[in-house]
């Protein structure tokens, strides 16, 4: 049984109506209530941290020329991030984006005076940060729609960004995490796409919180992206795998927790064919009791105490 090994992280959620609950107290938390919530994910058994954004709303998580620094209580969030993960042994992707629209990735992967200010702000990242252990490899966050295939273009897009991250230090890993799991052919186009790409791990989202995939589906479309990546022998497969359930319609009302029993069913499903889970996101759906560094709802604290416990067990 493989269980959760890491989570998406964010100073701000990105989609505003999905972080009602927590994007208010996470904005007022100081350096050491990030610590803290870093703490509590370490110590829910997690080793990886994924950035979503290193930029958002066009300001920045750091010091930077690129764009204003973000209004937030803690002034360098990503300092925080990075010094607190090298103490606890944890890794993290460093995230490129998002320095244009987050909402609309295709003007993010072609749009050069976008990418010129992406390119910028990586070689800023990688001077300031580089220098921890914690950092791990990046992170490509404007998401490709498989949609059978990786649209044309977009492979070239990634190894050209593989390439430009691995000319700071090429040890370190990059990472995508696509959506439309369920609907990818794994034919040989595909197995050629897989192939051509440089990138060192592929993490599928389920996508079974976003309401399109039932968990009772996610062994045979796993298994069969699996026996692809085999095929091939380049990338890694891991999982992006969804902690959260809609209070309301998808995409527009607040993420909450889901059921333990659904997140359980999902690891199950999952587990036997990728190498590592992730999950997205902690910050969405999970709180340690007691925490000092509480934002969400009080769900949250019975998911957390039910998935260490149930972990814990084995």
């Amino acid at each position: 049984m493989k269980f959760i090994n890491g989570t998406w992280f964010e100073f701000q959620h990105h989609n505003k109506p999905e972080g009602k609950y927590y994007n208010a107290q996470s904005k007022a938390f100081t350096d050491e209530q990030w610590r803290t919530k870093i703490g509590e994910i370490h110590d829910a058994g997690m080793e990886y941290l994924v950035l979503l954004a290193s930029a958002l709303d066009y300001t920045a998580y750091f010091p930077t020329d690129v764009l204003p620094q973000a209004d937030l209580e803690c002034k360098n969030p990503i300092d925080v991030l990075m010094s607190e993960a090298e103490k606890l042994g944890m890794k993290v992707f460093m995230s490129t984006g998002f320095y244009g629209d987050w909402t609309r990735p295709d003007i993010n992967t072609t749009d050069k005076e976008i990418m010129r200010k992406e390119k910028t702000a990586m070689g800023q990242l990688y001077e300031q940060f580089g220098k921890y252990k914690s950092f791990y490899g990046w992170y490509f966050p404007d998401e490709a729609y498989l949609g059978n295939y990786f649209r044309e273009g977009f492979i070239e897009y990634l190894n050209d960004y593989d390439s430009y991250a691995k000319s700071f230090d090429k040890t370190k890993k990059t990472l995508i995490a696509p959506y439309g799991t369920r609907v990818v052919k794994c034919d040989d186009i595909y197995a050629k796409q897989l192939d051509e790409l440089n990138v060192d791990i592929v993490a599928y989202q389920d996508e079974v919180g976003v309401q399109k995939t039932k968990v009772e589906e996610l062994p045979e479309i796993f298994e069969r992206v699996r026996k692809v990546h085999d095929k091939v022998g380049r990338s890694k497969m891991w999982a992006d795998m969804e902690l959260f359930e809609f209070e309301g319609i998808p995409y527009k009302s607040a993420l909450l927790p889901a059921k333990f029993e659904r997140i359980k069913q999902q690891i199950e499903a999952i587990s036997p064919f990728v190498d590592e889970i992730l999950t997205f996101d902690y910050q969405s759906a999970m709180n340690k009791p007691g925490t000092t560094a509480f934002a969400g709802v009080k769900e949250s604290e019975q998911l957390y105490a039910d998935y260490v416990n149930w972990k814990n067990s084995f």
